[in-house]
């Protein structure tokens, strides 16, 4: 990308929002550091903190399992690595993900593609017109079928797919942030027992001109609402745009999350797939220069069908459901290995 290019691009986004993203993660991570290991974490303590969400948040606690409230809870303490975090500290780190997702409106997302895959007669959508149009520009940013799950790695776990070159050139920032946030708790809740982070692999190829403001807004969430829940992201091929995007949100990330983004040439993310995808080579999909037709299945918009009575094109359920049946089947593939 020309030197002009990249001027006009950075002039989309202030210093200010810059600094005030940065404040906002530093405030989050709060001198947390990468501390490796883990502690016994009883079963009483496990109750406590599952009753004390459960009183704090009644209707949106069963959302962490019990082996991501366990990853949080047993790791060693920042202030002194030689112990457990207490259980208060556990506590306010968990709770701060939950006050960020009332704030997001994370629980109530899937009941927006209900309402927009329904007919606009129907009571809720003419009582709240508002509601409406949310669910409406949520659907919008579905219908591109620029982000889906579809399969799992070879230690179960599930990976997100994103088609950079669907990607509208003038997004809706905020639908597009409520999309991510839909689509990144359908996959957590399809994620096997035990299981508690992802993997995203992103096609790269002709992506839109970036927008600084949509991609601050997704770090932000990452790191607000999905702390420890990303395993690596593999972008493949790279080119100007993407290093540009880079260069943006690296001074931002604390490390622990830099090191998880990996940029690759097609050859490279190629022999990444082989190696982590569930059938291995088999599992490449089409785009990348492999055997899976993932078009098929995720069309881009001009080839989609309206699934309902409203506006929804994306095979959003469907998509679950093949997630559910592939999450069974490394299930099953383990109970035989162990057998």
């Amino acid at each position: 990308m020309a030197d002009a290019d990249e001027k006009k691009i950075e002039a989309t986004v202030s210093a200010e929002e810059v600094e005030k993203a940065k404040a906002e993660i530093a405030e989050e991570l709060d001198g947390e550091t990468a501390t490796a290991g883990e502690f016994e974490v009883t079963k009483e303590e496990m109750s406590i903190i599952r009753a004390e969400l459960a009183c704090e948040f009644p209707e949106d606690y069963t959302y962490f399992s019990d082996a991501y409230v366990k990853s949080v809870a047993s790791k060693p303490y920042s202030k002194d690595p030689t112990v457990r975090r207490p259980l208060e500290y556990t506590m306010e780190k968990l709770t701060h993900v939950m006050e960020w997702r009332e704030e997001a409106g994370a629980p109530e997302m899937e009941s927006l593609v209900h309402l927009a895959n329904g007919p606009e007669t129907a009571p809720e959508a003419v009582e709240d017109p508002e509601k409406l149009a949310k669910a409406k520009a949520l659907v919008t940013s579905l219908n591109n079928a620029s982000l889906y799950w579809h399969g799992f790695t070879k230690e179960g776990k599930p990976v997100l797919w994103i088609r950079c070159g669907r990607k509208p050139w003038y997004p809706n920032v905020e639908a597009e942030v409520n999309a991510l946030i839909l689509i990144a708790d359908a996959g957590i809740r399809c994620m096997p027992e035990g299981v508690t982070d992802f993997v995203v692999i992103s096609d790269s190829y002709s992506p839109p001109p970036p927008v600084p403001s949509f991609m601050i807004n997704v770090l932000k969430a990452l790191v607000r609402g999905y702390p420890d829940r990303l395993n690596v992201l593999m972008s493949a091929p790279v080119g100007s745009i993407i290093q540009f995007v880079m260069n943006l949100l690296l001074p931002l990330m604390p490390g622990r999350l830099a090191g998880k983004f990996l940029l690759k040439d097609e050859h490279d993310g190629q022999e990444l797939m082989k190696e982590w995808l569930m059938h291995g080579e088999d599992d490449i999909p089409a785009f990348f220069g492999g055997k899976a037709d993932h078009d098929t299945l995720y069309p881009e918009e001009g080839y989609s069908k309206v699934r309902g009575q409203g506006s929804l094109k994306f095979d959003y359920f469907g998509m679950i459901e093949r997630l559910q049946a592939s999450a069974k089947e490394w299930e099953e593939t383990q109970k035989k290995a162990e057998s």
